[in-house]
């Protein structure tokens, strides 16, 4: 993360995480099973970061339907639907253009 209020305000406002932990450089948010970790990284290019995450969850329609309604950007190639290898699955960027895929099995 290059700026950690940017980070925790998209995080928790916008994807409904809980702050689990916070430090200096060092952040933390979690929900439902879902932990993920963050590192100060102030000098990151987002146009060329490969970060991803790989999220499953089992409600994926409502999950999707309520960021949709909460007007979050879907990534423009990662709408929601079934892909071959049987994961219904869509895609978001956050501030840092970390790639968050959720799945759901098919």
């Amino acid at each position: 993360m290059r700026d950690k209020i940017l980070t925790k305000n998209f995080y928790v406002n916008q994807l409904n995480f809980k702050v689990l932990g916070e430090f200096d450089d060092y952040l933390i948010v979690g929900k439902d099973k879902i932990e993920i970790h963050f590192f100060g990284f102030k000098t990151l290019d987002p146009k060329k970061n490969y970060g991803q995450v790989y999220i499953r969850t089992d409600d994926i329609d409502t999950l999707y339907q309520s960021l949709l309604e909460n007007n979050i950007q879907i990534h423009p190639n990662g709408g929601l639907r079934l892909q071959p290898w049987g994961q219904k699955e869509f895609s978001l960027l956050d501030p840092d253009n970390n790639l968050l895929t959720f799945g759901q099995k098919n």
